[in-house]
């Protein structure tokens, strides 16, 4: 894109809004591309701006996605929190589907949940690392109501357990699951490397249920019990 035509956001709504393009151009080239192909330059680029003009506003291309993994932490509790509310199925099988169909409809946040550790926390600045640790926290708080109502046996810990589990392994095997066309093509042709085509949703719900069995059933059997 034209970058001659860039002009400085002067008034904090002009850079609020020049905070929200690049963001958005940050997300859309991150849903087509995949995380690790969006460099600076290209968010730039698709904002019509200088590199070193869009550093203005955001300190590295980790603190843009970072952000973006904040809003997806926030969007993903919202929909999680309503669906569990709304669903009268209980027990562990419901509540991971409902887990496991969440995260998995949300291919980006999936990837943004594998990078956010290995590097997106890690080529930021500490206050920028503390808002991105808030921001999880709270969007925490309203899954773990929700989970409980359907799995009063659950504690406060078991829930921050649970989730944590659901979404480091969510974006493993998103990535997994995204290996890039032709390696894909190439599991789909030898079907000795048929355990490699992996589908998200129906595997870790399958491993969230199991968890949760795990968490409300073998603590609380008498030691006697266990394994009969």
């Amino acid at each position: 894109m034209d970058t001659s035509e860039f002009q400085r956001a002067r008034s904090p709504e002009a850079k609020r809004l020049r905070e929200a393009s690049i963001l958005e151009a940050a997300r859309a080239l991150g849903r087509e591309r995949g995380i690790r192909n969006v460099t600076l330059t290209d968010i730039a680029a698709e904002v019509a701006m200088h590199k070193s003009a869009l550093l203005r506003y955001f300190e590295t291309r980790e603190e843009i996605f970072l952000r973006l993994t904040a809003e997806g932490w926030q969007e993903w509790s919202q929909a999680l929190s309503a669906r569990l509310r709304e669903s009268t199925d209980r027990g562990p099988a419901a509540v991971a589907q409902a887990i496991a169909a969440t995260l998995a409809a949300r291919g980006m946040f999936c990837d943004l949940l594998a990078h956010a550790p290995l590097n997106l926390e890690r080529n930021v600045s500490l206050d920028a690392v503390r808002d991105f640790k808030l921001a999880t926290f709270a969007a925490r708080v309203p899954i773990i109501a929700a989970v409980r109502q359907h799995l009063p046996g659950l504690s406060d810990q078991e829930s921050v357990d649970l989730i944590a589990t659901a979404v480091a392994l969510a974006g493993a095997l998103w990535q997994i699951a995204n290996p890039g066309a032709e390696v894909a093509a190439l599991y789909r042709s030898d079907p000795r490397l048929a355990h490699a085509v992996v589908e998200v949703e129906p595997r870790l719900a399958r491993i969230l249920t199991a968890t949760i069995r795990g968490m409300t059933t073998w603590d609380r059997e008498p030691p006697e019990t266990r394994g009969q």
